[in-house]
């Protein structure tokens, strides 16, 4: 059977794009905590060192595993060599702590930590500026692929791969070095219907974010053309089993597709609105349930 393991953002703890939530609170309790409700590892968020011996070193008495990184990048204001000698570092962090994903956001020009409304969200406006990103980007996959790290692009609110049509013409351009990280909560933000999406690309993702969203909250968003920060504040999104995604029919279709990588809980919420542990374990245990029955039906039928 494929070896998924179940991991989660330190986000449910502390923001890094609004400091102001969970900011008081350390790393230690994200930790802590995490592993206590039974997570086998972390993506970093920016209280972690910045030097892959300090991430070990916060990591391993915990027993935890570095599941990935996020990467600010700037490729579409920048050239690919630029960009390689600012990922470099990013790289080797988290090849020498394990991890085989690099979480790639694209954030020139992005408007997901402003308080501007996400409809002047930037895009590209021609085939032909498309194209010039899409091939930069595959050769920045290529780099960071070689170096034992596959790219996986996370489209997201506020930035230029936003959208269902923005993700199909980002993977129609781009080669095979680069890889997806699905992410279900904002793919039904951006318009999406998250099976529809996974079952289109899932033979580029190499990364799954697990976010729920609540969708009356969705449609006040959309409604009232609120920023990303709105829509974080106001409860748009929460972990699995709180909202109203179906990741079982999600986690089927990776498991038909033999996926092996990580499903990771991650939910943009107030800790003051939604108690870290609380919502933290109600994630993960929606996950364990689900992916431990979805496995015995497929032993049950071998």
């Amino acid at each position: 059977m494929p070896a998924i393991r179940i991991g989660i953002n330190p986000i449910s703890w502390s923001n890094d794009d609004l400091p102001a939530l969970g900011g008081e609170t350390p790393l230690s309790t994200a930790l802590s905590e995490g592993r206590e409700i039974g997570y086998q590892g972390f993506e970093l968020n920016g209280k972690f060192p910045k030097d892959a011996k300090g991430v070990g070193d916060v990591l391993r008495p915990y027993d935890l595993a570095l599941v990935s990184g996020w990467y600010s990048s700037r490729l579409a204001r920048r050239s690919v060599a630029e960009e390689i000698d600012a990922i470099a570092s990013h790289v080797e962090l988290l090849k020498r702590n394990g991890a085989s994903v690099l979480v790639y956001g694209e954030v020139a020009d992005s408007i997901q930590g402003l308080p501007v409304r996400l409809i002047e969200r930037p895009r590209w406006h021609s085939a032909q500026a498309w194209q010039v990103y899409a091939d930069k980007l595959t050769e920045l996959a290529r780099f960071t692929l070689s170096q034992g790290v596959r790219l996986a692009y996370h489209h997201h609110m506020g930035a230029y791969v936003e959208s269902p049509a923005d993700i199909d013409t980002l993977m129609r351009l781009t080669g095979e070095e680069v890889g997806l990280l699905f992410d279900s909560g904002h793919c039904y933000m951006g318009g999406g219907e998250p099976l529809e999406v996974l079952r289109r690309h899932i033979g580029r993702v190499c990364h799954v974010h697990f976010k729920d969203v609540r969708k009356p909250v969705v449609q006040l968003a959309r409604n009232n053309l609120w920023s990303f920060p709105d829509c974080i504040v106001n409860g748009t999104f929460t972990v699995p089993g709180d909202g109203d995604i179906d990741f079982a029919a999600l986690l089927d279709v990776l498991l038909d597709a033999g996926y092996q990588g990580w499903l990771v809980v991650e939910a943009e919420q107030d800790p003051a609105v939604a108690p870290s542990y609380v919502y933290a374990k109600k994630g993960y245990d929606t996950l364990r349930a689900l992916l431990d029955s979805a496995l015995q039906r497929r032993r049950a039928t071998q």
